[in-house]
């Protein structure tokens, strides 16, 4: 027995040897405070020239959603894409770093002090906060209750920026009808309704309607919708095109509808295409695209680091179609981007799949700002929530983001990852005591981190989380704010929604002060004539 704790201590030895080894040395030029100095001068004089705010009149808006992307995860993202690139990684800058306007946005539902991606995605696209589980409908209506519905819709940014004539698009990692998209367009008192297979008949004899089908019949002629959730449009039993021997993949559908069929003869005279596969999304040639309808899984598409590069676009490909059609509205545009299974990897514990996600959705960002010009658009990069996510153990410069903590604990004589959870299923005990990472292949892309409570899937954090912003009126996301302000500043900035007193024009900016400023001055000039 001794002979074992031996071995099992010269295997923990050497592999963080061998983790000390292979940590980036930080530059030579950091140990003179004149490379700090500069550095902080430099982001100095940037700060001062950020006084000559942007105020023009965004024409076109694009909102970024990690979902369950918490600060700590931005952080270890930001991290783990200079390692990719052979950096130590802390001194990387992900595109998001680079917005000028950084705030806070508080998460909570009206019902919950740790929100779900549903109520949440009511806030930040509706602009009123609701209750859990519910999507497009404020807190007057009861989660799961069909009847609370009626009387209680709210339309969001992406209906508003279409009533105004621009062109509008949804792009998503997630199904189309999952709980972050569907607030764009859906009013459901349950986001688990994905089709009217997923509903009770009390529910659709009531006169509920399923998210899917909502997606079609709410808001006529989505410019672009990209993601995945081909089976919940399909009639019951219908093999998926894909995947036509998988029968979890065939169609849900009870009403015998094909959602895609009727959309595609819709559209069959108005320039509308519809893809479920990377080269037909490639091959088209957005100048000749007025409509696009990318279906490329049966359910949410596949983690980044799995995804099939011949078969299955990337987040940031859909966006470059999807920005590319879009922009050709004289009027602008509004896009909704989700990088939907950051979330996904949390729940399950697999921290390496939900952070390469997280840089993904980053090079997205990237691609978006090629696209499009400061002067005219207004980006927003926020998260739904947070999760009970965490990095530490007193870790060295460079050290591997996935790599472990270079010490043991002081209890159980143990190593331990840097990445850690609160609760989730990376909880295991190995003889009544907690298992010895050394042993497992913690590098692997779906080991599950270690977690203090065990729970099936791990839960959403309930922290504050990151608002970043740049382009038109970007300044005004500023301080720590309610979420659902978010909409209301972009709606604001393009002169759409219920904001539009201030939209006069001054040589291509937005007058700021409100139309009741105005009327005050005509009263006062008024008086001093009489």
């Amino acid at each position: 027995m001794n002979n074992m704790k031996v071995l099992a201590l010269l295997t923990v030895s050497f592999c963080l040897i061998l983790e000390s080894l292979g940590r980036a040395k930080f530059p030579e030029q950091e140990k003179d405070p004149k490379f700090w100095n500069t550095w902080a001068q430099r982001t100095l004089r940037n700060a001062l020239n950020m006084q000559n705010l942007n105020k023009n009149k965004a024409k076109n808006l694009i909102l970024f959603l990690g979902d369950g992307m918490g600060v700590s995860t931005v952080t270890a993202a930001r991290i783990l894409k200079g390692q990719l690139n052979g950096q130590s990684g802390e001194e990387t800058q992900l595109e998001m770093d680079k917005f000028p306007f950084v705030s806070l946005a508080k998460t909570y539902n009206t019902d919950a002090q740790v929100p779900d991606s549903a109520g949440t995605a009511t806030a930040y696209l509706c602009g009123v906060k609701a209750n859990e589980g519910t999507v497009g409908v404020s807190a007057a209506a009861v989660r799961s209750q069909c009847n609370t519905t009626e009387g209680n819709e709210v339309t969001s940014i992406l209906r508003w920026a279409k009533d105004a004539g621009k062109s509008v698009g949804i792009v998503t990692t997630t199904r189309v009808n999952h709980a972050t998209p569907s607030a764009a367009y859906a009013h459901s008192v349950d986001r688990d309704w994905y089709s009217d297979n997923e509903m009770p008949a009390e529910a659709l004899q009531a006169g509920c309607k399923d998210i899917a089908l909502q997606l079609f019949e709410n808001i006529p002629n989505i410019d672009v919708v990209m993601g995945g959730g081909r089976k919940y449009m399909f009639p019951r039993n219908t093999s998926d095109e894909e995947y036509p021997d998988t029968a979890k993949y065939s169609g849900t559908r009870k009403d015998g509808r094909n959602l895609v069929k009727e959309w595609t003869d819709r559209m069959k005279d108005k320039n509308g295409h519809y893809v479920w596969n990377k080269k037909q999304l490639l091959s088209l040639n957005p100048n000749n695209v007025d409509y696009l309808l990318g279906i490329f899984e049966p359910m949410d598409l596949s983690y980044d680091l799995e995804r099939n590069s011949d078969t299955d676009p990337s987040l940031t490909e859909m966006v470059d179609v999807a920005i590319k059609i879009l922009k050709r509205n004289p009027n602008g545009f509004y896009l909704l981007v989700e990088g939907g299974r950051i979330d996904h990897g949390h729940h399950e514990g697999k921290a390496k799949q939900a952070l390469y996600e997280t840089v993904e959705m980053d090079r997205a960002i990237g691609r978006a700002d090629l696209l499009t010009s400061i002067h005219d658009t207004l980006t927003v990069i926020t998260a739904d929530h947070s999760h009970v996510f965490t990095f530490g153990g007193y870790t060295s410069r460079g050290n591997p983001i996935f790599g472990l903590a270079p010490m043991l604990s002081d209890v159980d004589q143990k190593p331990f990852t840097s990445i850690l959870y609160g609760n989730g299923p990376g909880y295991k005990l190995v003889n009544g005591a907690r298992e010895n990472v050394s042993t497992t292949n913690y590098q692997d892309k779906n080991y599950q981190a270690q977690a203090a409570v065990p729970l099936n899937s791990e839960t959403h954090g309930g922290e504050d989380v990151a608002v970043f912003a740049k382009g038109p009126l970007a300044h005004l996301l500023h301080g720590v704010n309610e979420q659902n302000y978010i909409p209301h500043v972009m709606a604001y900035a393009a002169c759409i929604g219920q904001n539009r007193e201030h939209c006069m024009l001054r040589g291509g900016t937005v007058a700021l002060q409100p139309a009741f400023s105005i009327i005050v001055t005509v009263i006062t000039v008024t008086q001093l004539w009489c």
